[in-house]
């Protein structure tokens, strides 16, 4: 989604340096059990990520996906998924999927064993990044394609940030830097994420979670699948894209 200046200045603000990672995994793990506990998987094929992965599958065989809650994006059956939800992992299992429960930070497999990973919006989310790349690093084979997601912009901090658990925004230049200290070069960027593009619709939405959670969940569980259905498709260009206006991005990246 793109950045359109929704938010005062008065409403931007950091996270709390004091939260220790241990705090961010318990925020963490509150928040996703329950929206996980109480909403309805939605299938890989019905996201607009799914044509790049299908044309992937045939090359890259060995996959996991890293936290994905109830909405994988690569094929449920046949790969590995870890996550720290459980209600998640018992969906994901009982379609066939492989589960762990587990962290990025530690992943309980041998290196080199996968072709083909996807971790999508998650390492904004742990406090050390570093060790939680250098993890996907490890387990990814030579030439394994990496699908990784995450918000950029640290000055386009806002409270939805803090709700959901991240720990920070990427700058663009410093992502790119980070991904190649851990053997990744980005092959290609898209525009991503799904936020509503109005400040106002999101504080609604987080007010409701908070404080009248089984009729979020309803209309969680009723309006994202069919939101989904007019998702634009993902655009990908070589290379990093502009991101001067792009509040999110998605990164194809290749091990080296």
């Amino acid at each position: 989604m793109t950045h359109h200046g929704n938010f005062h200045q008065t409403d931007l603000h950091r996270p709390s340096a004091e939260r220790t990672d241990a705090d961010m995994l318990d925020i963490n793990r509150a928040f996703y059990n329950n929206l996980w506990r109480d909403a309805l998987l939605v299938e890989p094929e019905r996201f607009n990520t799914w044509p790049l992965v299908s044309s992937l599958l045939a090359a890259h065989p060995r996959r996991l996906e890293v936290a994905p809650g109830l909405r994988p994006r690569l094929p449920i059956d046949g790969t590995q998924f870890v996550d720290i939800s459980t209600p998640a992992l018992d969906k994901l299992k009982a379609r066939g999927g492989m589960t762990d429960t587990a962290s990025i930070s530690l992943l309980p497999f041998a290196d080199g064993s996968f072709d083909l990973l996807c971790a999508l919006d998650i390492i904004e989310h742990v406090d050390d990044d570093e060790g939680a790349m250098a993890e996907l690093s490890r387990v990814a084979a030579d030439g394994a394609v990496l699908l990784v997601s995450t918000p950029l912009h640290a000055a386009w901090w806002t409270p939805f940030d803090d709700f959901v658990g991240h720990r920070r925004r990427y700058e663009p230049a410093a992502l790119v830097a980070f991904l190649a200290r851990h053997g990744f070069t980005v092959t290609h960027s898209a525009v991503f994420g799904m936020k509503p593009k109005s400040s106002r619709l999101v504080d609604i939405g987080m007010w409701f979670l908070k404080h009248r959670r089984k009729r979020a969940m309803w209309w969680y569980n009723r309006v994202l699948p069919f939101t989904v259905r007019f998702q634009k498709p993902l655009q990908l260009l070589s290379g990093l894209m502009p991101t001067d206006d792009i509040a999110e991005v998605f990164l194809v990246c290749k091990r080296v």
